[in-house]
């Protein structure tokens, strides 16, 4: 059986190779947005055209159009429902022909890997200066692996029947000392989540990225040590789970059970 791999590229931002197949979650690939300073890794050299782009929801961390402007090739775009019209007015009628549009509980083929649209608990809008909403989702994918990407996320009910998964990509943190905890993870509940998803790997994301500009001595810990204090919960709640704590542009790499 073919290896699974994720590069984890800062924040949202993930590599995920199956079954030949190469996904990129909610490409960040700059190293600034508004008032954010990318404070750790470099920025993401892509190793070549991704076959698809996941976005999970419009936020403008996650949907940033002069990332998806820069990719190479002609990748598919599978995003939430409602927001194609918008990306063929933003990017041009060429990118708009490639959406895939998605719902909780719809699903996709990408070569050999279905990709699948789960719920989240999180705000689905584009922001507060634009009318542009949709529901925010996470995806399971399916080929050699079943690997879970949550997008932003808070717990919800239901969130077990997701499992059980090879590989889990849960959202650990922030961009900011007042992001608040509405709709996010920080360790302790990221921790759990993986207790109810019942994971063999898990790596912890949105983290340790980007800051915003001239705070970097403001609540350090916040930006430091979200990975390594979600390993440390996870042993104990999620025991079963191997952990692993990858830097901005590492790439883990690991055999599915059969």
């Amino acid at each position: 059986m073919s290896d699974t791999s994720v590069t984890w590229w800062g924040h949202s931002t993930m590599w995920l190779a199956d079954s030949g197949v190469s996904l990129l979650t909610d490409p960040l690939l700059t190293d600034r947005l508004i008032h954010l300073r990318r404070m750790a890794g470099p920025t993401p050299k892509l190793p070549g055209p991704p076959d698809a782009v996941l976005v999970s929801h419009l936020h403008a961390d996650h949907f940033h159009l002069p990332s998806l402007r820069a990719l190479p090739g002609d990748p598919l775009l599978i995003l939430p429902r409602g927001a194609a019209a918008f990306v063929a007015k933003a990017l041009g009628r060429r990118w708009g022909e490639r959406c895939v549009e998605l719902e909780p509980g719809g699903e996709t083929r990408v070569g050999a890997v279905t990709v699948r649209a789960v719920p989240a608990a999180h705000d689905g809008g584009r922001g507060p200066w634009s009318r542009l909403r949709s529901t925010a989702m996470g995806f399971v994918v399916e080929g050699a692996s079943r690997t879970w990407y949550s997008g932003d996320t808070g717990l919800f009910d239901g969130m077990a029947s997701l499992g059980p998964l090879d590989l889990a990509l849960v959202p650990v943190g922030g961009w900011g000392p007042t992001l608040g905890a509405h709709g996010h993870l920080d360790p302790v509940d990221g921790a759990e989540a993986l207790r109810r998803v019942k994971a063999a790997w898990a790596v912890p994301v949105h983290y340790g990225t980007f800051w915003p500009a001239g705070l970097g001595r403001i609540r350090p810990h916040m930006f430091h040590e979200p990975g390594t204090e979600f390993a440390r919960r996870a042993a104990v709640t999620a025991p079963e789970t191997r952990v692993r704590v990858l830097t901005q542009g590492e790439t883990l790499s690991f055999e599915p059970a059969t």
